[in-house]
């Protein structure tokens, strides 16, 4: 029977089990609800905004080039980790801690690489090399605009200064609550994005052309990095539900499972008792 007693509590372990990943579950679920309105609501402004920078910088003069879009020699390297606070997402995080070693040892072996943590499972992993400049994890506590705005220039007065010649960001971009893709932008400086002929178009600018550009390109530096901070933030929850659902699926499964050898067990020893009696019975009557 001890054994019958064992079962029994791996049974009512892993339902504690099931029940706290199947909450999850639904937590996470409602949380990504919340964070797709939050993408779909940004990404027609970020387009616009796109669009018309892309517009604009089609008809300046090659010597009117932008602060932010100097090429300058490769030889610091800042790249900005999005990765979330807290695990049981699955390869969530690993996968962006991959790519950033990949990042490191293979396309930027021979720079100097720094790193800015947005997660505290970034800061986790690379706090090791003494390479983080910054810890940003408190951003999740309050995912705003105007607090990664402040992100967004610290990192942009960092290349102006000339501290560092390029700034990447590695983030998964959500694609549905399955399939996050991990991918890698160039933040800065500015990449020339091809346009089509806009020569027959007039445009009237006030107060001047470059001025606006100058205003824009920072707008449009700061909604990337909300952009990719956004679609990590979905990313995470819709990961994290369905890992949940798997290891609740799992759960289910295991529960099923030990029930099956609980009540064979139990059937064998009742078995044995009764065979115990009617052995017993038999050496009485002889």
């Amino acid at each position: 029977m001890a054994n019958l007693k064992e079962i029994r509590n791996r049974i009512s372990s892993v339902s504690s089990t099931m029940q706290i990943t199947s909450a999850m579950k639904m937590v996470s679920a409602a949380k990504l609800k919340k964070a797709q309105d939050a993408i779909t609501g940004m990404r027609p402004y970020s387009d616009k905004l796109t669009e018309l920078l892309q517009g604009l910088s089609a008809t300046l003069d090659a010597d009117s080039e932008s602060k932010y879009s100097e090429v300058r020699e490769l030889k610091k390297v800042l790249i900005v980790a999005i990765t979330s606070n807290r695990g049981l997402a699955g390869a969530f995080n690993a996968n962006i801690i991959k790519e950033v070693n990949k990042l490191t040892s293979e396309k930027y072996a021979n720079q100097e690489v720094s790193y800015l943590a947005i997660g505290k499972k970034a800061n986790d992993a690379f706090k090791k090399t003494n390479k983080v400049i910054a810890n940003e994890s408190d951003l999740y506590d309050d995912l705003t605009f105007d607090n990664v705005a402040v992100i967004a220039e610290s990192l942009m007065e960092k290349f102006v200064e000339g501290e560092f010649d390029k700034i990447e960001i590695v983030y998964n971009k959500f694609k549905n609550a399955a399939t996050q893709i991990v991918t890698t932008e160039q933040f800065l400086p500015i990449v020339p994005v091809e346009t089509e002929d806009t020569s027959d178009t007039f445009y009237i600018f006030e107060p001047s052309q470059l001025e606006i550009i100058d205003q824009l390109i920072p707008k449009s530096l700061k909604t990337q990095l909300y952009g990719g901070i956004r679609d990590s933030f979905a990313s995470e929850h819709g990961a994290r539900m369905t890992a949940m659902h798997k290891a609740t699926d799992n759960a289910t499964e295991l529960r099923d499972q030990l029930k099956l050898t609980y009540n064979k067990a139990r059937q064998a020893a009742i078995t044995n008792e009764i065979l115990e009696i009617v052995g017993g019975a038999e050496a009485l009557n002889n």
